[in-house]
């Protein structure tokens, strides 16, 4: 790529910021790497380059966030960044304000927890760096209501954005939803080298190849990887319009990890303790939380009486090593059901964690709010389907498809859903053989709650007799279930959102809408409990609460090759207790 001039580069960006207006273009992105340590003079370059951000909100407080963006001469010094927080965009009613130094042990990232704020107020909020007569956009943000009524709360639901996939336009339309609050369950980021998982046609075409080009396993490598990320504008406008509240999940660290590895680690990458304490220390530089501690991301928000707010960690602090298919397989090719349901059910087992499990048994049981509602990561659902239809899709996706092997799925699919049909309708003739066909199920995620089936009835036991929705992200589809226990008690409903930008079924079965259509009529025929399933779209979930019901309205855009773009209504459920 060729290089443009430093003062170009500044000229284009200074000449597109307005105040609380439009950010970084494309172009501008494109070239992040040479803004950073080139040497230029103090003011060639966009001192805020990355944007601004809120997180955390409570009834007195919020986080807001910013990084300062250093020169070569500036990267071993303190930076005075000062901030203000304001009840008006012009900043003539300020109600807050200081001071922050920050430098590279930070990776020059400023976090300032703003308190002694009122209840359900919107502010402003702006850091400048007066030195250089410098100033960031201006963001916005709220507090939450403290007790008594409230009629709503509007939640915007995402995960899973991954770059070189595509543009986040589905973080620009969150921006520009009537969304309170944006609940981000994780995979903020990946952690893939270039050309790994979601690289496409148009990863190039849009630069938008993964920095740095190997995947990431230093604190530099993460930096920068978080760095890379908060260029994308839709991104940029999400966090600068609404408060964020977040929780990883694995690709923050590396794929389907757990407490004590995680798949996509081995030995020749060194330790992965090492390696996860890393990744959670540049989390925490630019997604903060409000926890003592930076390793514990579960915590509670009160919206008045109406909601409570529980956000779990059921990827890192507590989980025990998934299960696998592959380890239950004899050399004859035959299944040990009898081993698998085992261990499926061993009381040993844990996702959360016995210390995470309490405390959420002290918020949710002490809770007088209408609802519990659970911010998490992976699908809590019992999501079972027949062990013949999980060999087929296993056999498709494995990367050696044939057209054998598509149409072997497809028989697969006609034949179960039409045996599950006749079971539904009651019909008497189904043989043993056929009815072995359909009952014969195994979970179709073990990364999932379904991996855990013990603790997930202990959390189940806490949520009995609570109005509960569950929310869930990491699947990359949409997905509405109903919550029951092995009693057959409903404890609730869960709705999962769509991914920001990681392919979804339709990068496992390409983009044929007949075999889309095929799996999600299929997987809501054969799931027991499953209502709704879109395996193909991306985009987000938009989640208002009332009094009487938890409304979800699953919002899906038409591309993610331009920023030209349109929002596509989908489905529109609501529950009712």
């Amino acid at each position: 790529m060729e290089r443009r001039p430093v003062s170009r580069r500044a000229f284009l960006a200074k000449s597109i910021m307005a105040s609380g207006g439009i950010l970084v273009l494309s172009q501008l992105t494109s070239c992040i790497k040479d803004f950073e340590g080139d040497g230029g003079s103090s003011n060639d370059i966009p001192r805020f380059l990355h944007g601004v951000g809120s997180f955390d909100p409570t009834s007195n407080a919020v986080i807001i966030w910013t990084r300062f963006t250093p020169t070569t001469e500036e990267v071993s010094s303190f930076i005075a960044v000062r901030w203000q927080v304001a009840l008006d965009p012009g900043f003539y009613q300020i109600v807050k304000e200081g001071v922050q130094y920050t430098s590279s042990s930070k990776d020059f990232t400023v976090i300032e927890d703003v308190t002694g704020l009122e209840a359900s107020k919107k502010y402003y909020y702006r850091f400048l760096q007066d030195a250089l007569k410098e100033e960031s956009v201006i963001g916005e943000t709220i507090t939450l209501p403290s007790g008594g009524a409230l009629s709503s709360v509007k939640l915007a639901v995402c995960s899973c954005s991954n770059f070189p996939a595509g543009l986040f336009n589905v973080y620009d339309a969150i921006a520009k939803s009537e969304a309170d609050v944006v609940l981000h369950l994780g995979d903020y980021i990946y952690e893939y080298e270039e050309g790994g998982y979601g690289t496409n046609e148009n990863t190039e075409v849009l630069n938008r190849v993964h920095d740095p080009k190997n995947e990431i396993l230093t604190l530099e490598d993460y930096r920068l990887r978080y760095r890379q990320y908060r260029t994308d504008e839709g991104l940029q406008l999400a966090h600068q319009k609404k408060p964020f509240i977040v929780v990883w999940d694995d690709h923050e660290i590396t794929n389907d990890a757990y407490e004590a590895g995680a798949e996509n680690h081995d030995a020749t990458e060194g330790s992965y303790e090492t390696r996860k304490q890393t990744a959670i220390q540049v989390h925490g530089e630019y997604l903060p939380i409000r926890t003592e501690n930076g390793a514990v991301i579960y915590r509670n928000f009160e919206f008045g009486n109406l909601v409570n707010l529980v956000m779990l960690d059921t990827r890192i602090i507590g989980r025990d090593k998934q299960l696998a298919f592959g380890d239950f397989f004899s050399a004859d090719g035959s299944f040990n059901f009898t081993g698998f349901a085992t261990e499926l059910t061993n009381p040993n087992r844990n996702l959360m964690g016995e210390e995470q499990l309490d405390w959420a048994g002290g918020v949710i049981g002490a809770s007088n709010a209408t609802w519990q509602v659970l911010g998490q990561q992976v699908l809590m659902g019992k999501m079972l389907v027949p062990a013949e239809l999980l060999i087929a899709i296993g056999k498709v996706a494995s990367g050696n498809a044939t057209a054998e092997t598509f149409a072997q799925l497809a028989r697969t699919l006609t034949e179960l859903s039409a045996l599950k049909a006749r079971s539904l309708q009651g019909d008497t003739t189904l043989t043993p053989e056929e009815l072995a066909r359909i009952n014969t199920v195994v979970p179709y995620n073990l990364d999932a709650w379904d991996g855990y089936f013990v603790e997930r009835e202990r959390l189940f036991t806490l949520l009995n007799g609570k109005k509960t929705v569950v929310l869930a992200g990491d699947t990359h589809n949409a997905w509405n279930n109903d919550l029951v226990d092995s009693n057959g008690n409903k404890i609730g409903e869960e709705f999962a959102c769509a991914s920001v930008s990681s392919p979804g079924f339709e990068g496992l079965f390409g983009d044929d809408p007949t075999t889309i259509a095929g799996i999600e009529q299929a997987f809501t025929l054969l799931i027991d409990g499953l209502k709704y399933f879109d395996a193909s779209q991306r985009g987000y979930l938009m989640m208002e609460i009332t009094e009487g019901s938890a409304n979800a309205s699953y919002r899906f855009v038409d591309t993610l090759a331009s920023a030209a773009y349109t929002v596509v209504e989908g489905k529109q459920l609501s529950y009712t207790v």
